[in-house]
C-alpha cells in the first residue's frame, strides 16, 4: 500500500503460536444486569474476603473475558472484501482468531469449593474417630535438575499455565464504529493505486479465476469434522437402499404414520416396496407403524438404567405394544408390575410411543389411522395374526390372567383398559370367596391326616384365621390398590394355613417354621435355594426388600416357562434363605425410622467357608444390639473376640463385606436411611 510506511507495525501477533486473551468490562448498571446473579458469582470465586489477587474486587462480576481459538488450519484461501464505488477490494488473510467466553472463573469457584468441603470432612472425621493411624513421612532431599528434566518441565501444561497466568495484561483503548481512527484503519483496506485496471489478471475464463480464487485443499477436507452417528442429512439418507432409510427413519422416530414415512421418502419411491420394507422393522399399532424392540435393543446390549440383558427388555416392550393393540391408554404400574423391571426402563418404553395424561395414565401417541386400516386389509390381517403369536408368548412368559386386559363393554364410557373402582371390589370380593372355601377344605384334609396319623401328638400345627385375607383384599381394593402377594392371582389356593408354600408341603410337613428335607426335593426349591445361596455368596448382607428386588430381576431373565414362574411367596422366600444357612440380624432400628417392613428385615450369611466367618460373625452380634457403631468399637470387639494379632486389612474386608459408612458411622447394608 502507499502509506504502509507511515503506520509502523507495533507488535506482530502469531496465532497458531500465540494464545489471545481480550478482558472486557461489563456494564453494571444496565438494566439487564442481574446484580444478585452477579454478587453471588463473585462470592464463589473469590469468598469472602477480598485482596490484590481476587478476580473480582468489587465484589461483583464486573468483567468477562474472551480466549481466542484458532478457527482454520489454513487462512491462504480467504481475503477480507470492501465493495466500494463499483470496485471490489480483496485484502488477503494470514490469520484469523474467534473470540469465545473464558469460564475460567468458574475453575477459581469449584477449587474453592473443594478446598471448603476438605476442610469439613477433615474436620468431621478428627471428630469421628478417636484415634488416628500414624503415618509415616520419608523426608528426600531434591537433586541438581538435569537439562533433560528441564527441557520437560518448560514443555510441560502445568508450567505453561503458570507462565501464561504471569503474563501482564495490556491495557487497550476501544474505538467504536464511527471513530475517526476507525476510519483511518478501515482505509487500509482500499487499494490506493489510480489505476488499479492494468495490474489485475483478468485474462482467464471465469471458471479458471475461480479456480485460482479458491484452489481446492485437501487438507481442509482431511480437517472436516465429522458429524454424530445419530445425525444424518436428508441428502445423505437418499443415498441409502430403500430398506436402511426405512429403518434409519423408524430408529430416530419410534412411531410414524405411512402417509408420514412416504412424505419423507420422496414421491418417487414405491409404496409396495416401502409397505414390504416397513413390516421388517416395524409393527402395526392402531394403524401407525411403531419400531420394533429388537432394532432398539439389539442382541448383547443391555439396560442402561438396570443392566437387564436386551432380551428381558424387548420382551418388556413387546407388553407395552400389545397392550396398546388393545387399548389407547396403559397404566405404568400394571406394565411395572407384570414385566418386573424397574421404572426407568417401563418410562423409556412408554415415552417412545405415549404421552402421560394426569390421573388417567398413558395415552398412544398417534390418533388412530382408520384410512390405512381401510386401505390395507391384507398387511393388517398379517399384522393381527403376528399380535396373536406375540399374545401367546407373552401370556406364557408373564402367566398373564384375564383380569390383566379387560375388554370394555360396549357403550361403556372412558378409556379401555381401566378398570373402575367398583369393579375392583366385587373381582376381590369373588376371588376372597373363593380363596375362603379352598383354604376351609385345605385346613379340614390337614386336620383329618393329622388324627388319622397321629405320629407326633405332641407338635401342634398353628392355625391363622381364615377370613383375614379376603378381609384385607376387599379393603385393599376399594382403597384402589392391588393385594400385596408376590403370588399370582391364582396362586393364592397353593397356600396353607399355617403359612408355607404347597411346593414344599407337598414333600412332607414343616415344624417350627423349617422345611423337612424331602421338601427340598421339589424342583422350585431346588431353583430357589440355588438362586438364594448365588446371591448370598456375592452379597453376604441383604435385607428383603433387596433380596425381593434381586429375585425380580432374576426372574425377568429367565426364559420361558421356567418353573420359578409358578410363584413365590414372601414366606418362601423367607424359610428358603434361613434354610440356606443364612440368619436373621434383628437390628434395632430407631422408633422413628422411615424404613419399611420389609428394609427392618435383615439376613446375612452366617457360614461361607472362608477365614473370614468368625469375623463377620463376631460383627453381626455387634449389629443385633445396636443399630448403628463407629469403627474404633468394631476394631476393639473384633480384637477382644479374633486375637491381637488381627490386621487393618482383615478389618477392612470384612466391614466392606457387610457394613456401610455414613456420617463417621457404620451401619449394616441396607439400614442406612439418609
Amino acid at each position: 500500500m502507499a502509506n504502509e510506511e507511515d503506520d509502523p507495525v507495533v507488535q506482530e501477533i502469531k496465532p497458531k503460536q500465540q494464545k489471545v486473551e481480550l478482558e472486557m468490562a461489563i456494564d453494571t448498571l444496565n438494566p439487564n444486569y442481574c446484580r444478585s446473579k452477579g454478587e453471588q458469582i463473585a462470592l464463589n470465586v473469590d469468598g469472602a474476603c477480598t485482596d490484590e489477587t481476587s478476580t473480582y474486587s468489587s465484589k461483583l462480576m464486573d468483567k468477562q473475558t474472551f480466549c481466542s481459538s484458532q478457527t482454520t488450519s489454513s487462512t491462504s484461501r480467504y481475503a477480507a472484501a470492501l465493495y466500494r464505488q463499483g470496485e471490489l477490494h480483496l485484502t488477503p488473510l494470514h490469520g484469523i482468531l474467534q473470540l469465545r467466553p473464558s469460564f475460567s472463573y468458574l475453575d477459581k469457584a469449584d477449587a474453592k469449593h473443594r478446598e471448603r468441603e476438605a476442610a469439613n470432612e477433615a474436620g468431621d472425621s478428627s471428630q469421628d474417630e478417636a484415634e488416628e493411624d500414624v503415618k509415616q513421612i520419608t523426608v528426600r532431599f531434591s537433586r541438581p535438575e538435569s537439562e533433560q528434566a528441564r527441557q520437560r518441565r518448560v514443555q510441560s501444561y502445568e508450567f505453561l499455565q503458570k507462565k501464561h497466568a504471569e503474563e501482564p495484561w495490556v491495557h487497550l483503548r476501544y474505538h467504536g464504529l464511527r471513530d475517526s481512527r476507525s476510519e483511518h484503519e478501515r482505509q487500509y483496506l482500499l487499494c490506493q493505486g489510480s489505476s488499479g485496471v492494468g495490474n489485475t489478471e483478468l485474462g482467464k475464463s471465469p471458471s479458471e479465476y475461480l479456480l485460482m480464487l479458491m484452489p481446492p485443499s485437501q487438507e481442509e477436507e482431511k480437517d472436516k469434522p465429522v458429524a454424530p452417528s445419530n445425525v444424518l442429512s436428508m441428502a445423505q439418507l437418499r443415498t441409502l437402499p430403500l430398506a436402511d432409510q426405512i429403518k434409519i427413519l423408524m430408529k430416530n422416530v419410534k412411531v410414524m404414520p405411512f402417509a408420514n414415512l412416504m412424505s419423507l421418502l420422496g414421491p418417487s419411491v414405491d409404496s409396495v416396496a416401502v409397505l414390504r420394507g416397513i413390516q421388517k422393522v416395524a409393527m402395526l399399532v392402531q394403524g401407525n407403524w411403531v419400531v420394533k424392540s429388537d432394532i432398539l435393543y439389539p442382541k448383547d446390549s443391555s439396560s442402561p438404567h438396570s443392566g437387564v440383558p436386551a432380551e428381558v427388555l424387548c420382551r418388556g416392550r413387546d407388553f407395552v405394544m400389545w397392550k396398546f393393540t388393545q387399548s389407547r391408554w396403559v397404566v405404568r404400574k400394571e406394565v411395572a408390575a407384570v414385566t418386573k423391571l424397574c421404572a426407568e426402563d417401563v418410562k423409556d418404553f412408554l415415552e417412545h410411543m405415549a404421552v402421560v395424561r394426569v390421573s388417567r395414565g398413558w395415552e398412544f401417541l398417534l390418533p388412530h389411522d382408520g384410512e390405512f386400516i381401510k386401505k390395507h386389509p391384507d398387511v393388517v390381517q398379517r399384522q393381527r395374526m403376528l399380535w396373536t403369536g406375540i399374545q401367546a408368548k407373552l401370556e406364557k412368559v408373564y402367566n398373564l390372567v384375564k383380569e390383566t386386559t379387560p375388554k370394555k363393554p360396549d357403550g361403556q364410557s372412558g378409556p379401555a383398559g381401566l378398570v373402575p373402582g367398583d369393579q375392583r371390589v366385587q373381582v376381590a370380593k369373588s376371588r376372597a370367596q373363593q380363596n375362603h372355601t379352598l383354604l376351609g377344605q385345605e385346613l379340614q384334609r390337614r386336620k383329618e391326616q393329622a388324627r388319622a396319623s397321629a405320629v407326633l401328638p405332641g407338635v401342634r400345627i398353628k392355625e391363622e384365621p381364615l377370613s383375614d385375607e379376603g378381609e384385607d383384599e376387599e379393603e385393599q381394593a376399594a382403597e384402589g390398590g392391588e393385594p400385596m402377594d408376590t403370588l399370582p392371582s391364582g396362586g393364592l389356593q397353593s397356600r396353607l394355613t399355617n403359612g408355607l408354600p404347597a411346593a414344599w408341603a407337598a414333600g412332607g410337613d414343616s415344624f417350627n417354621g423349617h422345611p423337612t428335607p424331602g421338601c427340598a426335593s421339589t424342583p422350585v426349591a431346588q431353583e430357589l435355594r440355588a438362586f438364594v445361596e448365588a446371591t448370598f455368596q456375592r452379597q453376604f448382607v441383604l435385607t428383603l426388600s433387596e433380596l425381593k428386588r434381586l429375585f425380580n430381576l432374576h426372574l425377568a431373565s429367565l426364559p420361558p416357562g421356567h418353573t420359578l414362574f409358578s410363584g413365590i411367596s414372601d414366606r418362601m422366600l423367607q424359610d428358603t434363605v434361613l434354610a440356606a444357612g443364612c440368619k436373621q440380624i434383628l437390628v434395632p432400628f430407631p422408633p422413628q425410622t422411615a424404613a419399611s417392613p420389609d428394609e427392618q428385615k435383615v439376613f446375612a450369611l452366617w457360614e461361607s467357608g472362608d477365614m473370614s466367618d468368625q469375623h463377620r460373625q463376631v460383627l453381626l452380634e455387634i449389629f443385633s444390639k445396636n443399630y448403628r457403631v463407629r469403627r474404633n468399637m468394631i476394631q476393639s470387639r473384633l480384637t477382644q473376640e479374633c486375637g491381637e494379632d488381627l490386621s487393618k486389612q482383615e478389618v477392612d474386608k470384612v466391614l466392606k463385606d457387610c457394613c456401610v459408612s455414613y456420617g463417621g458411622m457404620w451401619y449394616l447394608k441396607g439400614t442406612v436411611q439418609s
